[in-house]
């Protein structure tokens, strides 16, 4: 499955334009190796992804063409998140 879409299908990232840019400017991983939104994405892969301040890790756990809003969460785990600057309380 395409990055973006995996994305976007698992709701990580609301929409897949948004996925692709990001990924377009480097800002997502695969397994150590930076990716571009039409990289292929399997089972078992460790995607970070950086959002400005924070990094999350995720390793995906299933792959789906659609999925219903309750059902996303269970499409990857995250692994771990870590910010720059803890700006929360």
């Amino acid at each position: 499955m395409r990055l973006d879409k995996f994305l976007k299908v698992s709701r990580v990232i609301k929409r897949r334009t948004v996925a692709k840019e990001i990924a377009d400017q480097g800002r997502i991983l695969i397994n150590d190796k930076v990716a571009k939104s039409s990289s292929t994405v399997s089972v078992g892969d460790i995607l970070t992804i950086k959002f400005g301040n924070k990094t999350s890790k995720i390793k995906v756990l299933e792959l789906k063409e659609t999925t219903k809003k309750n059902e996303a969460a269970g499409m990857y785990e995250l692994v771990s998140e870590e910010y720059k600057e803890d700006y929360r309380l």
